[in-house]
């Protein structure tokens, strides 16, 4: 029986998995970040225990290098990681497996799994958007990953700071951007509490999904996906979502009527496994196209 191989490569961990021809995962382990040569090690001796796998899809934090036409395909590029920027990875990994490999982002693969088994199955299109540690997020466009000359970095859109917030941001590049605003850390930065920790009452709850809901504004204005999904460790909050989506329809004005704004604007429906299942689907995907 065909087996597909997956590897969702994150800058903590590496988080591997086989499947059967029906994605079930057989077998699954996660392997801590730390040098190039220690976490490979382990990935190759992890999946050098299966001898019927086909094809494999990574996913991989990035930014990462996707134009085939150019040397650095295949790379993980500038990155903060130590160690591994500038670091080849899809040249490594196909140094020691002998088949077919489709490479993305760590973003656009959950993405992708979420429209293939999750939230948006059955759907043409879709934005899946992360919030956690940082902001990145993946398009789906006639079911197919969408990237330009290179992958979108959906986390670092400028937003319209609140004359109020006299926050710095977290972001090193921009002051004012989604990730700088609105990520987990700036919750911690405005307020000196865990994200986890902060009540529902407090008001940094309604400044972030206000600043969340513009980015979601602009990408339904530029884009018009069918759905637009959101992940990650900050909407652990139940009740952001709700303020999230009242925010939106406030911002949009009625410019664009929804039947429903719920159905819109979701939760991921694979929580914690749309990235290595996304790879899995690329996988599988991979090896039909052969």
């Amino acid at each position: 029986m065909n087996q597909y191989g997956a590897i969702e490569a994150g800058g903590t961990k590496f988080n591997c998995a086989v499947s059967d021809e029906q994605l079930n995962i057989i077998d699954a382990i996660a392997i801590p970040t730390t040098t190039t040569a220690e976490t490979l090690e382990q990935v190759f001796q992890f999946f050098n225990k299966f001898e019927s796998i086909v094809s494999m899809g990574v996913g991989s934090f990035g930014p990462i290098g996707i134009d085939q036409s150019k040397k650095n395909y295949g790379y993980i590029l500038a990155t903060p990681k130590v160690g591994w920027e500038n670091f080849d990875l899809l040249g490594t990994l196909k140094k020691h497996f002998d088949c077919p490999i489709a490479w993305t982002t760590d973003v656009n693969a959950a993405a992708y799994g979420e429209l293939k088994l999750g939230a948006a199955k059955g759907k043409n299109s879709c934005i899946y958007l992360t919030i956690g540690t940082g902001i990145g997020g993946g398009i789906i466009v006639n079911q197919k990953i969408y990237e330009g000359f290179t992958h979108p970095e959906m986390g670092h859109i400028r937003i319209k700071r609140q004359p109020q917030d006299l926050f710095v941001g977290t972001c090193p590049y921009h002051e004012d951007c989604l990730e700088g605003l609105a990520a987990g850390p700036s919750l911690e930065g405005r307020t000196g509490i865990s994200g986890k920790d902060i009540g529902e009452e407090n008001p940094v709850w309604e400044l972030h999904a206000d600043y969340i809901a513009q980015a979601l504004m602009n990408y339904t204005l530029i884009l018009a996906p069918e759905v637009i999904i959101l992940g990650g460790g900050v909407m652990n909050q139940k009740h952001l979502l709700k303020k999230i989506r009242e925010a939106f329809l406030h911002q949009l004005s009625d410019y664009i009527e929804f039947e429903s704004v719920d159905s819109y604007i979701v939760e991921w429906g694979l929580p914690n496994q749309s990235g290595i299942l996304g790879c899995l689907s690329l996988a599988k995907d991979r090896k039909e196209m052969n």
